[in-house]
């Protein structure tokens, strides 16, 4: 099993950056400039996971750069000016309306940003690329004391481009999550790889903002607990022994077969056929109870996870290009002495029932219990959130003309260290079919949950 499963380290950087130009970047046409002028979010885009930025990191060499005529900032500059006329809304800013609903609204100068910095070490000098690292935060541009999950008057699009010593570079890219799922991201992205390699505008499909597919009903219908946005008070150790000094990244490229293994136990009764997130969402969930030691044996924790919708859809019709959030987050919950003492089969059986759950009726609950409601705070009480970004073809996609990235994905979980997150493993040819996971964990139960992933 070892050998299946390798953990994977990162150095301690402190990576000197200088800004040297922060631009905005407006359409290549005319767009509503009228502050009366605005777009409707859906409750899906407006729910309170979602008012987020979220951050990501792609590592270039420059080996695919010889042949550019133009520099690299420029090709990318151009190529979002032509990919934001038909995605204009990225341009805009978002506002609170009545109940605190947001909207994306239209004014002068607004526009997305792009930023220009530059670092006098090498890509070569960062470490293994393969592995996200917190120290990389840097190359993610933020606003000198810019609040924290701060969306609303801030754009929409937020890119910084660094050039390093060796003639490599990165881009940092925040997107706010309110305009589009990792679906929706993916879109995005491609339309602007495409562009910047085709030196003019390359949208397929063609995107769409229909958000008012997804209004709320009237009278609304609630037909489910809906016990992912509901406050608990911690009752457990949980949290207590999470914070045992600062909780620390850890990363594990997991085979392909060390997947399959598992879910070949997951299944072993032959009761249901899980998938292989099932399985690994099940082991990871207990094996991070189990390394934290939580306490009492009676407490009922939550495992939470979104899913795409847009398959269980039947009488609502998205067309090919919606960008928007078509998300819902599934949610299952069991006692710590369940999962400490009972089988993985078992857990994988919740996590593949609560996945199964997620239909059009649960997709319009979610809807309509956001709009009666409008949770305002993320619940951590008793809680880990797994993101899933292995089905994301993220390296193909940002492909742009100078070939596929040393690495592109999140950076650090650290801020929110109830999340998890399972990535493709992209980065490295040779793990082919491999995933990493990454996880939070205190110094002092790091061994112990490497022990516990090595043993299903």
């Amino acid at each position: 099993m070892a050998q299946w499963v390798q953990e994977l380290h990162f150095p301690q950087l402190d990576i000197p950056i200088t800004v040297d130009k922060v631009e905005p970047i407006l359409s290549n046409s005319c767009i509503p400039t009228n502050n009366k002028d605005s777009l409707y979010l859906s409750n899906l885009d407006d729910m309170v996971g979602v008012r987020v930025f979220t951050p990501t990191v792609y590592f270039y060499q420059s080996k695919g750069l010889k042949s550019q005529h133009k520099p690299v900032v420029q090709i990318l500059k151009d190529a979002l000016r032509r990919i934001l006329v038909p995605y204009y809304p990225f341009t805009g800013r978002l506002r609170e309306t009545k109940n605190g609903k947001l909207e994306v609204f239209f004014g002068p100068d607004q526009g997305a940003l792009l930023v220009e910095a530059r670092s006098d070490v090498a890509l070569a000098d960062l470490g293994d690329l393969s592995v996200p690292n917190p120290a990389w935060i840097k190359l993610i541009y933020r606003f000198p004391d810019e609040e924290e999950y701060k969306v609303v008057d801030m754009p929409l699009v937020i890119a910084q481009v660094t050039k390093f010593s060796c003639g490599g570079f990165s881009l940092g890219l925040r997107i706010c999550h309110c305009l589009c799922d990792g679906l929706g991201a993916m879109q995005f992205l491609s339309a602007w790889a495409e562009t910047a390699k085709a030196g003019s505008l390359v949208v397929n499909p063609k995107p769409c903002w229909d958000r008012e597919i997804f209004l709320p009903r009237d009278p609304p219908k609630i037909a489910f607990s809906h016990t992912e946005f509901k406050r608990i008070d911690e009752g457990s150790t949980l949290t207590m022994n999470l914070w045992q000094g600062k909780p620390v990244q850890k990363c594990y490229r997991i085979s392909r077969e060390f997947q399959a293994r598992l879910k070949k136990s997951a299944q072993a009764d032959g009761e249901f056929s899980c998938t292989t997130f099932d399985a690994m969402a099940a082991h990871v969930w207990r094996s991070w109870v189990k390394a934290l030691d939580v306490k009492p044996l009676d407490y009922e924790l939550r495992l939470t996870f979104s899913v795409n919708a847009r398959a269980k859809l039947k009488n609502l019709h998205l067309n090919d290009g919606f960008y928007g959030n078509a998300l819902c987050v599934a949610c299952t919950t069991s006692t710590v002495s369940r999962l400490v003492d009972g089988c993985l089969a078992e857990t994988a059986r919740l996590v593949h029932e609560a996945r199964l759950g997620v239909s059009e009726d649960y997709l319009r609950s979610t809807i309509d219990y956001i709009d009666l409601h409008r949770p305002k705070t993320l619940e951590f009480g008793g809680k880990l959130t797994i993101t899933q970004w292995t089905r994301f073809s993220i390296y193909e996609l940002a492909d742009f003309g100078w070939g596929k990235p040393i690495y592109a994905g999140p950076i650090d979980l650290t801020p929110t260290p109830q999340v998890c997150v399972f990535l493709p493993g992209g980065g490295v040819p040779e793990a082919s079919g491999a995933m990493v996971l990454c996880i939070c964990l205190p110094e002092c139960a790091c061994h112990r949950f490497r022990e516990l992933l090595l043993s299903p």
